[in-house]
């Protein structure tokens, strides 16, 4: 992420990064996937969220899965594009608008998922190492706990730690906005984490 920077990048190029990873990260794979496999809309499921974990809740572990890997790989896509065209943090802005957009899809009138299929997607994009950094932990929390959104947490608060530490402050800086959007996002979780109503991996809704 060397070739060209944030400053050196023109309104242009800016543009064309954000509207490329924001429309892809806008793509609701959770939703188009449960109703092709019948199961209707996947908002009035569980508790209502886009994602993989809601997808599970279904009770169907491979659309939940198909689900997780393709909200990943489509943040992964618009990094790679835009850093293959115009390198650099390229990369990572096409990544945190692919963020962006599954947070805020305008398909569904701006109300996406929590992101962290995505945030998981836009670190395999620019920053591998951080991307197995972030499956291990969220993994080891979640055999731990049971929780998704707790596992999610304690991995995006790791990451832009990490990643200043290794001397990366641009990743670091645009990854710390994206845990505090994620912790905004997960507000409601966090108050039942705390009340003991969190449900967990795998519970039907």
């Amino acid at each position: 992420m060397s070739d060209i920077s944030f400053l050196q990048m023109n309104a242009t190029m800016i543009l064309i990064v954000l509207a490329l990873g924001y429309l892809l990260g806008s793509i609701p794979f959770g939703i188009i996937l449960t109703r092709m496999a019948g199961l209707g809309d996947l908002r009035q499921m569980g508790s209502g969220n886009i994602g993989a974990t809601n997808v599970l809740r279904t009770g169907n572990k491979t659309l939940a899965a198909a689900t997780l890997l393709l909200d990943a790989l489509k943040a992964t896509a618009a990094a790679v594009i835009a850093q293959s065209i115009f390198g650099g943090d390229a990369g990572l802005l096409a990544g945190f608008a692919a963020f962006i957009g599954h947070l805020f899809p305008v398909w569904l009138g701006f109300k996406g998922g929590k992101g962290v299929a995505t945030y998981l997607g836009t670190l395999l994009g620019v920053a591998p190492l951080m991307a197995l950094l972030f499956a291990a932990i969220w993994l080891t929390i979640a055999l731990i706990s049971r929780y998704s959104s707790l596992s999610a947490l304690v991995a995006t608060l790791v990451i832009p730690v990490a990643l200043w530490i290794l001397g990366n402050p641009e990743a670091a800086a645009v990854t710390a906005v994206m845990t505090v959007i994620t912790f905004w996002k997960h507000k409601t979780n966090i108050e039942r984490l705390i009340s003991g109503t969190e449900g967990r991996i795998g519970q039907k809704g």
